[in-house]
């Protein structure tokens, strides 16, 4: 692949995730960051031919794509004043704090004839990629009962991610990765229903904890249950789903591998980790690679820009719902308008499920062992 000149803008955790990744694909890479912190992270790779811009005009004037690595509150300007630039825009997930501000980031992107990727890299962990495949296979049959959960600790380490106004918080922030996930296996959620308890503001300190429940029902009629933790600074990073339908289950628990570790790129603030895999290759540079296959005309990346406003949306519900207390009809209307089925058909098909139960642990679906980093 001929060399991708990328803007990466920020110069945080998951830029210093992203950077690696792109220097590994042959990318000629140029950071900007209003304060010294991008100077300081291309410093760190000058040898690799990293450089800083002294201004958001001269990175644009240099990449062909750029890669939003903001804080979320950010991302729809900085996307926004990229796509209007012409450039192809990779950005972190959520897209942006409302679904308005994604879907005026989408058109401008088609406007513009650009492409806009949602980096969900969740899509891109082998094993939560493999058990896409299995599903999509119909290794379980029609899913009918789905549960995520999702546990690191409180990102203590930014103080905007404990701002809702900023972060959207945990339900927007942390649990969307499974949201994207229970819509990519069970389709669209007709009803969103959500609990948050903890601490829910800014400033947080060390010692904060978070936790949220979230009860999707899809238009199918199967039901997907999220569970969601910001914990102690000690707390494990963790990570789990149970896949249920007819034919079988489908079930992974990163806590019973040694698929998942903690690291930091580069330097890193005190208590500040990004969870990692020892399967395959680095699942960011798997979706960077996709992303930078399709910005040179191949083929179209697993995730879309509406697969991004799609889980905006579903966190921007379960975020409403846990403010009112109330359930909330992403449809607008009853089960009939809807379609919605009785879930409870789903659930006694998945007590149902063959005994053979079928596990997705270690990558056993994936590819050969290696080192990945998250």
């Amino acid at each position: 692949m001929p060399e991708l000149a990328v803007g990466l803008i920020g110069a945080g955790g998951i830029a210093r995730a992203h950077l690696p990744a792109w220097l590994e694909l042959g990318a000629r890479v140029t950071v900007f960051t209003p304060d010294d912190s991008g100077g300081k992270l291309a410093a760190e790779y000058a040898q690799q031919g990293v450089r800083a811009a002294s201004s958001l005009g001269e990175l644009l004037d240099e990449a062909e794509a750029v890669d939003v690595c903001t804080p979320t509150h950010t991302h729809r300007e900085v996307a926004l004043t990229a796509l209007r630039a012409g450039r192809h825009v990779a950005c972190e997930k959520p897209l942006a704090l409302t679904v308005e501000d994604v879907e005026e980031m989408i058109a401008e992107a088609e406007r513009a004839g650009v492409l806009l990727f949602p980096a969900h890299v969740v899509r891109y962990f082998p094993e939560y990629a493999a058990m896409a495949d299995a599903v999509a296979g119909g290794a379980v049959g029609e899913p009918a009962v789905l549960r995520f959960t999702r546990t690191g600790t409180y990102p203590v380490w930014s103080p905007w991610f404990a701002d809702p106004s900023l972060s959207g918080g945990l339900l927007v922030d942390q649990m969307i990765h499974d949201f994207d996930f229970a819509r990519l296996l069970a389709g669209e959620v007709a009803r969103v229903h959500a609990h948050v308890r903890g601490h829910q503001e800014a400033p947080a300190l060390a010692g904060c904890v978070a936790a949220g429940t979230a009860v999707l029902t899809h238009a199918s009629g199967a039901v997907s249950h999220v569970h969601g933790v910001w914990g102690l600074p000690d707390t494990q990073f963790r990570t789990t789903f149970r896949i249920a339908g007819r034919r079988g289950v489908l079930h992974h628990d990163s806590a019973q591998t040694k698929a998942f570790r903690v690291i930091s790129q580069g330097r890193a603030t005190e208590g500040e980790g990004i969870p990692a895999t020892n399967l395959t290759e680095s699942p960011f540079l798997t979706e960077l690679r996709e992303f930078a296959r399709a910005v040179r005309g191949g083929p179209a990346p697993r995730v879309s820009a509406r697969d991004g406003l799609a889980a905006v949306r579903i966190a921007l519900a379960a975020a409403e719902s846990a403010h009112t207390g109330r359930a909330v009809d992403m449809a607008g209307g009853n089960d009939e308008a809807t379609g919605v089925r009785e879930p409870r058909k789903h659930q006694e098909a998945a007590q149902e499920a063959v005994p053979g139960i079928r596990a997705v642990q270690e990558g056993q679906q994936a590819h050969e062992t290696g080192e990945v980093t998250r």
